[in-house]
């Protein structure tokens, strides 16, 4: 298959709901103003998930600094860096020239996945993600057996949830949870489905060994017949990563490592001076380092000239380290993407763009920094500690509620005792819907397996705020 042709199937603008129909229908077929990937972006971004990303954490938990970013901002600031690799890609290096609106798809693309990325994180960030996979082990036994000890979930389907992962939460939300008028969630394209998945695989396949596309899972059991139709509509395979998921994964690691340290400086946790002092001593003679460094010095240099308080200096400094820092990784990324085009294309690339770039070493010593100044202070460990908590302890009490339900049977839960019967009030009605839905093909999962799903789902979108409020209400209750 030549690479045109490779470029068609990887950007395919089928849907799975016009496929159920057999038809090739297409909405709004007279009113061509937006190709199907451009309203691919516009689906994901004004739903309901995108809104709640601006009340969950980035770094920085339940921050009152409204400069600091949350995921809603970092998400939007993925999506621009991914969108301004794919202009530069379609319009300058020409990729997929001859494929029909290419020019237009591919940044739409980036653009849409890079605003996605996130959307299947719980609330308080990444420890949300440990805190969730901590309640799973800890109650493992009681979960996996039921009063006479006898197996009622099979480990493998277990692992969803001892695994849990933020990035197959995403796929499930947009696949299935996020309710239209049907079940097919927000319906995306093919493409856009295919590209938001870093990690191609099931929980099972997971092998670290194998590189960066088997180091995590990107959908859970119950969407693993979608995830096999989006392999085969996109000409890809188990295992194989779409080539724009690399770029994506780019933008993600940019964003971290640059603008995680502007939020540190903005908190007062770290200040210009420490960043470049610390560059300077481990650059060991990095030629794009110490360029940026002579850059950002530069400019550091001139505002200083100005009648500038040192936070004002502090800061503006640190914007325009910024723009340098991201300006050069991006085009490193760019040219790595580039000169090794089949590589990517083919799904087959083994570590992230950025590690086989020249900005690999800033990359580096700009998370080394983070980790120093800002992920090990105080304030944010002793925020952490309190929305693990929170977490484990709203688990709590939506499995008190969810284990005296069964979808077959709607109304066991009236024979429930008062605070679970209200604790299950207090769950999405969306969720609820999947959950005792009888048309899906997730009812052939078991019971319990059904349960936990419904379990994850609830607490996954949950904001910051709500979770701590909600438990809060159930803790009057009790």
């Amino acid at each position: 298959m030549d690479t045109n042709s490779k470029w068609e199937k990887l950007l395919n603008q089928g849907r799975r709901k016009y496929d159920s129909r057999g038809d090739g229908h297409r909405e709004n077929d007279t009113i061509p103003t937006r190709t199907e990937i451009e309203r691919d972006y516009d689906r994901i971004l004004f739903s309901t998930p995108v809104r709640r990303l601006g009340d969950k954490t980035q770094v920085f938990p339940l921050d009152n600094n409204d400069s600091v970013r949350n995921r809603l901002t970092h998400s939007h600031e993925v999506s621009n860096l991914a969108r301004s690799i794919g202009v530069a890609l379609v319009h300058k290096y020409s990729i997929a020239k001859d494929v029909p609106d290419a020019c237009r798809n591919i940044p739409a693309l980036l653009a849409a996945i890079g605003l996605v990325h996130d959307l299947g994180n719980p609330p308080f960030g990444h420890q949300g993600e440990a805190a969730i996979r901590s309640w799973f082990t800890d109650n493992r036994e009681k979960l996996t057996k039921d009063q006479s000890n006898n197996e009622v979930i099979r480990k493998e389907l277990y692992e969803d949830f001892l695994n849990f992962e933020g990035n197959a939460q995403g796929f499930r939300l947009v696949t299935r949870l996020q309710l239209l008028n049907d079940n097919f969630g927000l319906d995306l394209t093919y493409a856009t489905l295919s590209a938001m998945m870093k990690y191609p695989i099931p929980v099972s396949k997971i092998d670290k060994k194998k590189g960066v596309s088997h180091k995590k899972f990107g959908y859970f059991f119950s969407e693993e017949k979608i995830a096999q139709q989006v392999f085969q509509k996109t000409g890809l395979l188990e295992g194989k990563r779409h080539p724009l998921a690399y770029l994506m994964e780019a933008c993600d690691d940019i964003a971290y490592a640059v603008l995680d340290i502007e939020d540190a400086v903005k908190k007062g946790l770290a200040s210009f001076s420490d960043l470049i002092a610390y560059l300077d001593h481990h650059a060991n003679g990095d030629l794009l380092i110490n360029e940026l460094i002579k850059e950002s010095e530069e400019k550091h240099q001139e505002y200083r000239t100005a009648e500038l308080s040192p936070d004002e200096l502090n800061d503006v400094s640190m914007q325009r380290f910024r723009v340098f820092a991201i300006g050069k990784m991006v085009q490193a990324v760019t040219l790595t993407f580039t000169d090794n085009l089949d590589t990517y294309i083919s799904g087959t690339a083994n570590q992230p763009i950025l590690k086989s770039s020249e900005a690999e070493k800033l990359r580096q010593l700009l998370g080394d920094f983070s980790k120093i100044h800002a992920f090990q202070h105080r304030s944010v460990l002793e925020i952490e500690l309190r929305g693990h908590n929170t977490i484990r302890s709203l688990m709590d009490c939506f499995w008190e509620a969810i284990r005296e339900t069964d979808p077959d049977h709607p109304t066991k839960i009236l024979s429930a005792p008062p605070f679970p019967r209200y604790v299950y009030t207090r769950i999405s009605e969306n969720y609820r819907r999947v959950y005792t839905d009888p048309a899906l093909e997730i009812k052939q999962l078991p019971l319990r397996y059904r349960q936990l799903m419904l379990l994850t789902d609830m607490i996954s979108g949950m904001t910051d705020s709500y979770a701590m409020s909600l438990l809060e209400e159930f803790n009057s209750f009790r």
